[in-house]
């Protein structure tokens, strides 16, 4: 043994630093470690004063202590960015650094060569106040939006539990309150939350890619690795674990640490302070171990970033460049117009000299031209979206969803198609067993203890309690009128409490035989669809199977009679049990499990490296039986799932559950029809898959295209199966619009069918953390309800930012229309760029305050999405900018050149002096341009050609505040705005008519309204395949009946070739050759029904028709006898062959 490195520091036996260094280790480094100077895993916890089996006793003192001497488990947020820093960042617009160096000029001009030095001043010093207001308030909105991201950040946070060991009882707590020496308890798809050492694990494989960039899983165990880190994910396996470091002095919050501040680790305990070139935080060239980690997690920080982009966000990057450059170009234009104006007038009509006072006319021209581009950026965009999504986000918390990235909200409203799981999502996931197969007889509710064997009641029941998650458990619940209480797996709780209701207390036997007793575990995951647990028992070993009955019951070589006798289970029998158990309580709705035992003798174990393999381990099962497990559809899943469904987005339900069950719950739920084609609604996960992949087994995107239109039901389907449906039905071209997919996962293995998905939803209830990590958003109720709520919310976000953009496009073509068309008819501008500016403010900031903080209502659910590609501005959209663009302008020029007729006052047209006396000519104009801006924003809260555009004002206080605010301030600006501003006070009569050519506007959008849309452009139209090819609809979709034609003929055949041969089979002598015919279909000689899931998948898929015909000729008598079913096989091969005839004809024509 080596030098001990115990020193007694604060009443515990080790220091930070020498724990520290014992987490940086791995591999059989960190057991010789261990064991050489901390004495093995006993003396450690001895120094560390905690009891390996029952954990902490939960001392308020004593946890006190460990947080002072080792931390909390806390990692400081990255402090947000300070107001004062935003403004700095703000200023660094470039647009905004041209406007301050131009009035900072025009300023000095007029300061020092103006010869009217008491106003020449003003536009300078105006602009820089404006300049400053826009600064503040860009300031203010990104401070809101780190405001709100920290909030969210925090309460994703507040939400994380995990399970811990304190006075021997498992409970839930924060996963902030870990110290260390707890003991924490974790299982398959939980991410650690804390630094330590495996005390026991079954089959324990992490993911360690967040932290060394290996994408291997590593494997945990005694004599393998006993270190485990924060921030990595359990994917097979559960087990106990010693905390040894938390918070900032865990390995990830060293990571964390070093990102967020830049290279300073500042130890929370504040006994060391170190820089990454001090020793004691190793971050020299003696830890390669820690650069290696701190590169992973930048990269993988840096990856989820660049995925940040949402549908909405690409379509408004595109406009924004396409608005931008016509901007720039109106900006340029407008300049060089003012430039060859002021040259000719001056230098050749007039022929005058070079005079100080010309650099401030020249420099007005820049200041315009800077001032149109400021006005035709739309920079409000990022503005609007944000308030919408922080206001939405806010409001869907409500609602049972937690938005964990913010591009997930408007993506939603996008949705064309959703994946959904059935447990817990559809259904209530509070489950029940209602029916059981035990000792070859069915019982239904009403079973009792006395109707079992001894035998066969104890394997039952043992096998339960002991295969089966500890951390699933029964409570006593609250109220004595309530049902008990359900912890951990809902699976595991209706098996333990079926095994407490047959007087056998599951915590009794779990007493008896403790997880450190056991000899191997093969826990539960997709593919394997198990989970096995082997115990010892007695001279020998005792292995526990439960899983997918149909697996199960395959691999078992003998049954449990009623009276305990042991019967052979030839495959022959397990068809009939398939046919007349498994088959008749899936199509009931009901999941069917099978236990199974088996007893191993000690000698038949050579070497522990037995153990490894599950093939051996699992095979030559004895069933104990069969259970019926009801889960109940949601009472509000039906109504959710028809108006979903309404609003243009196909649910599809994705589940690892037999394919009747399946059935049953989509019919129950809606989302199966009788309407639907159920040879292409309904599939099994091995049906999919040869429909999709082509021969050499990848996966074909025609195929694909062929087959998820009409897929509904994808049962006894794997995470990969999702991931491929997801990522098929994304890439598709079918739609011209392409399809937005939203997936709900709970599982690991859901992980890449989530992050693939457009928008991913994690259950916040039965979800494991890896499913949470990888998910947008999580429904903290578990309730595909909480969805609708959300496609809702992502509808209203994306209407807003619809909204704000018809509204500023309107001004932005009028304003830059203006501008540039007076710069090349008359010497004066309607609009000062000062006044433009406050019209650029009422644009961006307040009016995306207004229009984005709508509420949402349900008539958004009575449209269909919009999908991938369809252009964000509408027909409808473009109409109204059109139309009132051409109407505002026609207003505003009829005021410009005839409005001092009509108004009877000074012309502002030719004036000598610029700097004379602001006219009233050119502020009815302004105040007539921004009071139809204003009205028009009434108008620009429907979208969708609405007629009634008052409706749902008064749901929106926002909106009323703003109206009445911009309008206050137009006043006084108006008013009192003098030189400033540019304005004149205003007659009453001429605040009438500036008034009544405002509210025109909306007497205006009412005939807009009656125009056609049809005739108006819309952007983006296009139908192309993956080579950007034009693509015939009529070709594709004739192309795609055909195969699918194909499809069922060879389905039907391969039954009918099914059922020849295991009839044959029986009358064929062994060694005989078969008939050349049967040698034509090799890959179908493979279907000979050798088990039940090629009965389910040939028979009930296949041919609806083929599986009510065996399911009236079999008996219960027929059951339980051992005669082969020929008679039945017969008839359904007449049945088919009738069908393929049918079908052959058919396809055909």
């Amino acid at each position: 043994m080596g030098e001990r490195r115990q020193s007694w520091v604060d009443g515990f036996g080790y220091e930070l630093k020498t724990l520290q260094d014992l987490m940086e280790s791995r591999g059989t480094e960190a057991i010789q470690q261990l064991n050489a100077e901390f004495g093995g895993l006993q003396e450690l916890a001895h120094g560390l004063k905690t009891n390996l089996t029952d954990g902490l006793s939960g001392d308020e003192a004593d946890l006190r202590s460990r947080r002072e001497l080792y931390g909390s488990n806390m990692i400081p947020a990255k402090e947000p960015k300070s107001f004062l820093e935003l403004v700095w960042e703000a200023l660094h617009d470039f647009t905004l650094i041209v406007l301050v160096v131009a009035a900072v000029i025009s300023l000095i001009l007029g300061l020092v060569v103006e010869k009217d030095k008491s106003t020449s001043w003003i536009d300078g010093f105006a602009i820089l106040m404006a300049v400053v207001v826009v600064v503040l308030v860009t300031a203010f909105n990104d401070y809101s939006k780190e405001l709100q991201f920290q909030s969210l950040q925090k309460q994703i946070k507040q939400n994380h539990t995990f399970a811990v060991i304190r006075n021997g009882q498992i409970i839930r707590i924060n996963v902030t309150d870990l110290v260390v020496g707890d003991v924490i308890s974790f299982s398959y798809g939980d991410a650690m939350p804390a630094d330590g050492i495996l005390i026991q694990g079954n089959d324990v494989r992490v993911d360690e890619s967040s932290m060394t960039g290996e994408n291997d899983y590593i494997r945990k165990g005694p004599t393998r690795d006993v270190v485990m880190l924060s921030s990595t994910q359990v994917m097979e396996g559960s087990g106990k674990m010693l905390v040894c470091a938390v918070g900032v002095n865990s390995q990830a919050g060293i990571i964390f640490t070093l990102i967020n501040k830049g290279g300073r680790v500042e130890k929370e305990n504040g006994r060391d302070k170190e820089t990454p070139g001090s020793d004691s935080l190793s971050m020299s060239g003696e830890n390669d171990l820690t650069k290696r980690r701190a590169s992973a997690a930048a990269a993988k920080e840096q990856e989820t970033m660049s995925q940040e982009k949402s549908v909405l966000q690409n379509k408004l990057t595109k406009l924004a460049v396409q608005i931008g450059y016509g901007g720039t170009i109106a900006a340029v234009l407008s300049t060089i117009v003012l430039l060859l104006r002021f040259c000719i007038e001056t230098y050749v009509i007039e022929g005058k000299g070079w005079e100080s006072h010309h650099a401030s006319e020249i420099l007005d021209s820049f200041i315009v031209g800077v001032t149109v581009l400021v006005v035709a950026i739309p920079e409000g965009l990022p503005l609007a979206v944000t308030i919408a999504l922080a206001y939405s986000v806010k409001k869907m918390m409500t609602d049972h969803n937690l938005v964990r990235h913010l591009h997930a909200c408007e993506t939603m409203g996008n949705a064309t198609a959703i994946c959904s799981d059935k447990t817990g999502t559809l259904t209530t996931n509070r489950m029940t067993v209602v029916q059981s197969y035990l000792g070859k007889t069915n019982y239904g509710h009403d079973i009792k203890q006395h109707m079992l064997g001894g035998h066969l009641l104890r394997v039952l029941c043992d096998g339960i309690a002991v295969n089966s998650g500890y951390s699933s458990r029964i409570m006593i619940p609250d109220n004595p009128d309530e049902l008990p209480k359900q912890a951990g797996n809902k699976t595991e709780c209706a098996l333990l409490q079926f095994c407490d209701s047959l007087g056998e207390e599951h915590e009794q036997i779990r007493e008896k035989h403790t997880e450190d007793t056991f000899t191997k575990v093969f826990t539960f995951n997709a593919i394997r669809k198990s989970m096995t647990t082997v115990i010892p028992h007695g001279n020998g070993y005792r292995v526990f199977t439960k899983g997918a009955s149909e697996v199960v019951l395959g691999k078992c070589s003998y049954i449990i009679g009623a009276e305990d006798q042991l019967y052979p289970l030839p495959k022959q029998e397990q068809r009939h049990i398939v046919g007349t158990v498994i088959e008749t309580m899936a199509s009931q709705g009901l999941r069917t499990l099978c236990l199974a035992y088996k007893d191993v003798p000690h000698d038949a174990i050579e070497s522990d490296d037995n153990w490894d393999d599950e093939h051996w381990v699992t095979s030559d099962l004895t069933c104990v039986g069969i259970v019926g497990i009801e889960d109940p559809v949601r009472d509000e899943v039906p109504e959710a799932i028809s108006k979903v469904q309404n609003a243009g987005v196909t649910v599809r339900m994705v589940t690892g559950d037999n394919i009747n069950t399946a059935q049953a719950i989509a019919t129950k739920c809606g989302i199966l029809t009788s309407n639907d084609d159920k040879d292409f609604a309904v599939m099994s996960g091995k049906e999919f898959n040869k429909r999709v992949r082509g021969r050499d087994g990848v996966v074909n995107q025609d195929l694909m295209d062929a087959v998820w239109p009409g897929l509904r039901v994808l049962a006894r389907s794997s995470p990969e199966d999702k991931h491929t449906l997801v990522t098929g039905i994304i890439k598709s071209e079918q739609n011209k619009h392409r399809e937005v997919v939203a997936v709900t996962g709970d599982g690991t293995n859901d992980g890449p069918a989530l992050k693939v998905a457009d928008v991913g939803f994690a259950m916040g209830i039965a979800g494991t953390d890896v499913a949470k990590e990888a998910s947008d958003i999580v429904l903290t109720d578990d309730n595909f309800a909480s969805i609708v709520k959300a496609v809702m919310w992502g509808r209203n976000v994306y209407d807003s930012i619809a909204k704000f953009i018809q509204f500023q496009l309107t001004v932005n073509v009028v304003a830059v229309t203006l501008v540039f068309i007076s710069a090349c008819t008359i010497k004066e501008l309607p609009l000062t760029p000062i006044q433009m500016l406050w019209v650029n403010l009422i644009m961006d900031s307040l009016a995306s305050l207004a229009l984005a903080t709508e509420p949402p209502t349900e008539d958004l659910l009575t449209r269909k999405p919009y999908g991938r590609t369809k252009p964000l501005i509408s027909r409808t959209m473009f109409r109204n900018i059109a139309m009132h663009s051409i109407f505002q302008l026609t207003v505003v020029f009829v005021l410009v050149f005839a409005g001092a007729d009509l108004f009877d006052i000074d012309t502002a047209i030719g004036r000598d002096d610029e700097h004379e006396e602001p006219t009233q000519h050119f502020t009815i104009v302004f105040n007539t341009f921004v009071l139809m801006q204003i009205f028009n924003e009434i108008n620009s809260r429907k979208v969708h050609g609405e007629r009634n555009v008052f409706k749902g004002i008064p749901n929106n206080p926002f909106f009323m505040v703003i109206f009445v605010a911009t309008l206050a301030l137009q006043i006084l600006i108006v008013e009192y705005g003098s030189y400033a501003f540019s304005t004149h006070p205003l007659e009453p009569e001429q605040w009438l008519w500036c008034v009544f050519f405002g509210m025109s506007s909306l007497v205006w959008g009412q005939i807009v309204t009656t125009v056609p849309k049809h005739p108006m452009p819309q952007l983006g139209k296009t139908d192309k395949d993956d080579e950007g090819n034009q693509v015939d609809s009529g070709i594709r979709d004739a192309r795609i009946l055909w195969m699918r034609g194909l499809w069922r003929l060879q389905a039907q055949i391969r039954v009918v070739h099914a059922f020849r041969s295991a009839i044959e089979s029986q009358h064929t002598p062994k060694g005989s050759l078969r008939k050349p015919s049967d040698l034509m279909y090799p890959s179908h000689l493979h279907l000979k029904l050798r088990d039940a899931e090629a009965m389910e998948e040939g028979i009930q898929e296949s041919s609806a028709d083929v599986t009510a015909s065996k399911s009236a000729s079999v008996s219960n008598e027929s059951c339980q006898s051992n005669e082969p079913l020929v008679q039945p096989r017969v008839q359904s091969e007449k049945v088919v062959s009738q069908r393929v005839n049918s079908l052959a004809t058919e396809t055909a024509l």
